[in-house]
């Protein structure tokens, strides 16, 4: 099978929505060959604030994955995250893209808003319904939530299957921390998101404020802390490596969101993060997190700024309360969002569109 990838292993929706599965498919004997269309350097330039070399790249690997598809290398499938090339009509795509059938193709966030929402009416008019084209054509549409599968079945999906977006459990250790500790509010995300963050300042500030409590932010850009006024968060640089270790250091994990199209499309990735080290969470009242999260059980859904202060105190004052609901949380992972679950699930739909 030949995976087109949109980014390699720096890229979180790539990693985590198939390159981390990869060695358990190898056994399930699928052998899978990545073409990835955006490698670290893109990501690094991105990130690091320079638009104008990423850009410069983003055009280079494009011209790449052209290549790519002209040789015609002979598989049984291929695996397409979202699309092959961002922006690209979709007329001038599916010429590409029978090099590439039968394929299936992989959402784990709403792509199709970035066109039919865009503030730009050319964007709207040329590739509004770009991405329906592509589902309509796949042999298999995996969509990780309801809503990116309701999106494919209005698109005229032949097949569709739901698989969240899930972590390998094995790499996250269930903390237990001390009773007389400074107890951690934290968040991981990027600057991409970081936005979320900073909706909830106020109320962040108010309960860190009021309960002794410290604010721990992985993977936003450092100047976010510049933002804040009477509490200054703790900033940390993430990686793939320290990722585990770092929520492992929080006592209660946060996902803020808005109630947006777009948000509606997330698939709570950080929540399940969370739970793995058995945190108790609270999340907005958006999208998957409604799936995720069980009100009460393994932690609060909040929405609105009383709901949030409530559900942040009551685990902050309540050690054993964080402890029920973080270990709720670690055998919700356990059975329903882990690597081990899924791989069986998603080598099957792989098989089966093959065999097609």
């Amino acid at each position: 099978m030949l995976l087109f990838s949109r980014y390699s292993r720096l890229g979180p929706s790539s990693r985590l929505r198939s390159l981390q599965y990869l060695p358990l498919l190898q056994d399930l004997g699928i052998d899978v060959q990545v073409h990835a269309l955006f490698p670290d350097a893109y990501l690094e330039e991105l990130y690091g604030n320079r638009p104008g070399a990423a850009r410069y790249l983003a055009w280079q690997y494009c011209s790449q994955r052209f290549m790519q598809l002209l040789r015609r290398d002979e598989h049984d499938l291929a695996w397409i995250e979202g699309e092959l090339f961002p922006y690209l009509p979709h007329w001038i795509e599916s010429v590409l893209a029978r090099s590439a059938k039968p394929y299936v193709v992989d959402y784990d966030d709403a792509l199709f808003h970035k066109y039919d929402l865009s503030p730009n009416p050319l964007v709207r008019r040329m590739l509004g319904r770009k991405i329906d084209h592509v589902m309509r054509g796949a042999t298999f549409v995996i969509a990780g939530n309801r809503y990116l599968a309701a999106r494919a079945s209005q698109a005229g999906a032949a097949r569709i299957e739901i698989i969240p977006t899930v972590v390998d459990e094995q790499r996250y250790a269930v903390v237990d921390h001390a009773d007389d500790r400074q107890p951690v509010i934290g968040w991981i995300g990027s600057p991409a998101t970081e936005d979320y963050v900073l909706d909830n300042r106020e109320v962040l500030e108010q309960v860190c404020a009021g309960h002794n409590a410290h604010l721990l932010l992985v993977g936003p850009r450092t100047e976010i802390a510049d933002q804040f006024g009477s509490v200054v968060p703790e900033v940390a640089a993430w990686s793939e490596d320290s990722e585990a270790a770092m929520i492992a250091r929080m006592d209660v994990g946060i996902m803020p969101l808005r109630d947006g199209p777009w948000e509606r499309g997330k698939c709570g990735y950080k929540i399940i993060q969370y739970m793995a080290c058995g945190l108790p969470v609270v999340a907005s009242t958006v999208g998957a997190n409604i799936d995720i999260v069980r009100h009460g059980e393994n932690g609060f859904l909040a929405e609105g700024t009383a709901a949030w202060r409530n559900g942040l105190e009551q685990l902050i004052l309540s050690r054993p309360l964080r402890t029920r609901m973080g270990r709720a949380g670690r055998a919700r992972v356990e059975n329903e969002y882990s690597l081990a679950v899924q791989a069986p699930r998603l080598a099957n739909v792989l098989h089966s569109a093959g065999q097609r």
